[in-house]
């Protein structure tokens, strides 16, 4: 019995998606040894980035074991192959010095292969959350798919789906964030409810200055919207007696012809004082001239 082992999450999303030619009894015998020369990357890859210390490390576990879950490919013409799903393996394999690799054989058109290159990353949890974003985006853009059967095929609700698609809404700093994963996906959704692009970018600065989770950024949030919702208690309006309506006359009066705004205070019993600002020298100067001093 071969060692060759299929895994079981991403056996059913091949399956699931593209017809396969193995016999139930005899699942190796569709499998070809083909030089990784002659395998081209898949065009539809979503995943932009590669780690390259696991590459390493999965390129020493190679050496080691081989191949343990063939890779899966297309055939456009002869001895020229298009990958559909293994491209970690395939770069993996090439740093380990493979010359050939195992390899199911499947076909498959341009929209299973942009299917097939999302479900089986996303299987693995390999894409950060503006990968996964951009590529739902594509699906829904390039295979006219609604964000329910988009949900669907990637065992995610339309609630999950519409959180990722939101993403893309946030601002390029932000975005960046959560691609090189400064910030978790669950930051970013806290983020799109904020309706301010630049309140999204403080809070953003200030989750990485003070290091806050998910939960404290939500907290934070909460806080600010309670804020800006409060009501402003009107002020009462002051009861205007026919004294206090003359004096407010009066100090009109007063600021008219000095130019500056008079302060004018009166108590109870009559008793107040006029103030009249100036501000310079020259300001004092003309002030005294109209009281003709």
């Amino acid at each position: 019995m071969s060692n060759v082992r299929k895994r079981k999450g991403l056996g059913r999303g091949l399956d699931s998606i593209l017809p396969t030619n193995l016999p139930a009894d005899k699942p190796e015998v569709n499998i070809n040894l083909i030089p990784v020369s002659q395998i081209e990357r898949n065009p539809f890859q979503p995943r932009s980035e590669f780690d390259e210390e696991l590459l390493k490390e999965l390129a020493d576990s190679i050496k080691e074991q081989g191949i343990i879950q063939p890779l899966t490919v297309r055939k456009l013409e002869a001895n020229k192959y298009q990958l559909i799903a293994g491209e970690r393996r395939l770069k993996a394999s090439k740093i380990a010095g493979l010359t050939e690799v195992p390899a199911y054989l499947r076909t498959a058109n341009d929209e299973q292969m942009l299917e097939m290159a999302l479900i089986e990353n996303i299987q693995r949890e390999d894409l950060n959350p503006i990968e996964i974003a951009f590529s739902y985006q594509r699906m829904i853009d390039e295979l006219g798919l609604k964000q329910t059967e988009l949900g669907d095929k990637v065992g995610k609700n339309r609630a999950s789906v519409a959180n990722y698609l939101r993403l893309l809404k946030l601002p390029p700093k932000i975005m960046n964030g959560l691609k090189t994963k400064t910030i978790s996906f669950g930051h970013g959704r806290a983020l799109i409810g904020v309706k301010d692009p630049f309140k999204q970018e403080d809070l953003y600065n200030e989750t990485l200055t003070r290091s806050l989770s998910v939960r404290q950024l939500e907290t934070l949030i909460q806080g600010i919207e309670k804020k800006e919702a409060k009501p402003k208690v009107p002020q009462s309006k002051e009861e205007m007696t026919p004294e206090k309506i003359q004096l407010r006359k009066v100090t009109d009066q007063l600021t008219a012809k000095f130019g500056n705004k008079v302060k004018l205070n009166q108590n109870d019993t009559g008793k107040g004082e006029i103030t009249i600002p100036f501000n310079s020298k020259e300001d004092l100067n003309r002030i005294l001239e109209i009281i003709d001093l």
